[in-house]
């Protein structure tokens, strides 16, 4: 059985780790770097790095603080943010992230997907997908609308149409977002995870919402998600990433736990990934 991932989330703002509530009341918490090293000794399984202002405002990623995120951690870690062109994807390559993640300029611009495909290898490629519930209509039969910019602009695309369509353009991955949940510590949206996690052949990481460990659980099994986002729960403690893993592992759900044998090795032994990524084509 593959073990699922638990994937700690880093909204990145003018330098800073900050975090909201449905994309919006952002109050900066501290420095990226130092979380990401945090996050990385006590076992998270990947890093998600969002630059959550770059689309916004029409700017390049800030690329220096990748490759200090990147120095700091041995395990995968993607990037996402203002990304839109194969050459920045090359930049944030370089810089030290396994993968990038498209998501704004994915829906104006779909080849970059396949573009990014053709020149790192589909792995390397995450379409970042943050929906919004909406009445199901004929422009979103699903009931759910993609909505990029951060939240602020709606597309009138539907979102599992879009996850099939990222999927055929090369996407190794989806990184699915509640708007709705984002940041409520209710719980994922399990309806919107299942949805897409059953119509795609990648793997769908469930994003938004987690506020307890049974949230998780429920996303990696009822939602049937190969991956959970977490962000506040960790980020102020309420819930460590070790005590996460332990309560998956109780409840049948396959993790990877440091130090116990067969889970992958202890962090800085090289499992998991090295910093930098590989090489670029």
């Amino acid at each position: 059985m593959l073990s699922k991932r638990i994937i700690v989330c880093l909204d990145v703002r003018d330098g800073q780790l900050t975090k909201g509530v449905r994309f919006q009341g952002n109050v900066d918490i501290g420095d990226p770097v130092d979380a990401a090293r945090r996050y990385y000794l006590e076992g998270a399984d990947e890093i998600v790095f969002y630059d959550i202002t770059a689309s916004a405002e029409s700017r390049s990623i800030m690329l220096k603080v990748v490759e200090r995120v990147a120095e700091a951690i041995f395990i995968p870690f993607s990037v996402g943010g203002g990304i839109s062109s194969v050459a920045r994807m090359r930049d944030v390559l370089l810089a030290g992230a396994e993968k990038i993640s498209v998501n704004s300029a994915a829906v104006r611009y779909p080849g970059i997907i396949s573009d990014g495909a053709e020149a790192f290898g589909s792995q390397a490629v995450v379409l970042g997908l943050d929906a919004k519930k909406v009445p199901p209509a004929g422009h979103c039969p699903s009931g759910y609308e993609v909505v990029i910019d951060g939240g602020r602009t709606p597309t009138g695309l539907d979102a599992l149409a879009w996850a099939l369509k990222a999927e055929a353009l090369g996407a190794g991955e989806i990184c699915l977002n509640s708007i709705d949940a984002d940041g409520t510590l209710e719980g994922y949206e399990l309806d919107l995870t299942a949805l897409v996690s059953g119509a795609v052949e990648i793997p769908v990481i469930a994003s938004g919402g987690a506020g307890a460990p049974a949230h998780l659980r429920d996303a990696l099994v009822r939602g049937g998600a190969s991956a959970a986002l977490v962000a506040s729960i960790v980020h102020y403690g309420t819930h460590p990433i070790p005590a996460i893993k332990e309560y998956l592992r109780s409840q049948g759900v396959a993790v990877r736990i440091p130090g116990v044998p067969g889970d992958g090795g202890l962090p800085g032994t090289g499992a998991g990934g090295t910093a930098g990524g590989g090489a670029l084509p």
